[in-house]
C-alpha cells in the first residue's frame, strides 16, 4: 500500500475541516493545486484568494481552475496579502496554505524566504478565525529552505493552538516538513 504524499494529506485535512461557504487563502499559489482544492471545499458559496509573484504560477492556477466564481488571483507577494484581502475577512478565515519553496518546473533560483514569509504568516495568523487553520508545507531543500522552515515552526509554536508536524521518514534529506496549526477557539486573533 502507497503511503499518501504529504500533499494529499493536507488536502484531505483541508476537505475535513473546510466547509461550503468558508474563506480561505492560498498564499503561495505555485501551480494550483491547493487553490484547486479549496475552491472544490469552500464551493460557489465559499471564497478563495490566492498569492504569487510570480505570473508564470497565476497563469497555471488559471488553467487549472478556469473560471471560477469565488477565486480571486492576485500577483502580490504573500507577506502583503492584507492590502489585498477585503477589510471584513479579517478574523474569518478558516484556512491558510503554504507550500514554501520553489515553483514546480519553474526558476530554482526564485524561492520563498524567511522575512517575507515570517511576515505573511503573521497576517494569516492575524486574519485567521477562532477555529481556523494555518497549513504549511516546507520544501527544505533550496538556501535558506531549512532556516524558513524552522522559523516558521517557532512562530506557530509560539501562537495560541495546536501545532503538529509531519516529516516523511525514508525520503532524502532534507525532507519536506508538514506544519498543521490549529488555531484556539479560546484565543482568537488580535
Amino acid at each position: 500500500m502507497r503511503t499518501p504524499r504529504l500533499v494529499e494529506r493536507v488536502h484531505a485535512d483541508l476537505r475535513r475541516h473546510l466547509r461550503a461557504g468558508d474563506l480561505a487563502v492560498d498564499a503561495t499559489l505555485g501551480n494550483g493545486h491547493d487553490a484547486a482544492c479549496l475552491v472544490q471545499c469552500v464551493g460557489p458559496t465559499g471564497r478563495v484568494w490566492g498569492f504569487d509573484v510570480q505570473e508564470r504560477a497565476l497563469s497555471a492556477t488559471r488553467e487549472r481552475l478556469g473560471d471560477v466564481p469565488g477565486f480571486a488571483a492576485v500577483q502580490a507577494d504573500h507577506a502583503r496579502m492584507d492590502e489585498h484581502l477585503p477589510k471584513d475577512v479579517r478574523g474569518r478565515l478558516r484556512a491558510v496554505v503554504f507550500n514554501l519553496g520553489w515553483l514546480p518546473g519553474g526558476d530554482h533560483t526564485l524561492t520563498t524566504r524567511t522575512a517575507s514569509t515570517l511576515a505573511a504568516v503573521e497576517v494569516a495568523l492575524a486574519w485567521l478565525a477562532p477555529d481556523g487553520v494555518l497549513s504549511c508545507l516546507a520544501y527544505r531543500g533550496h538556501p535558506g529552505g531549512q532556516q524558513e522552515a524552522r522559523a516558521v515552526d517557532a512562530r506557530l509554536a509560539a501562537s495560541a493552538g495546536r501545532l503538529t508536524r509531519v516529516a516523511p521518514e525514508g525520503t532524502r534529506e532534507p525532507a519536506p516538513l508538514w506544519l498543521w496549526f490549529e488555531r484556539s477557539r479560546d484565543h482568537p486573533p488580535r
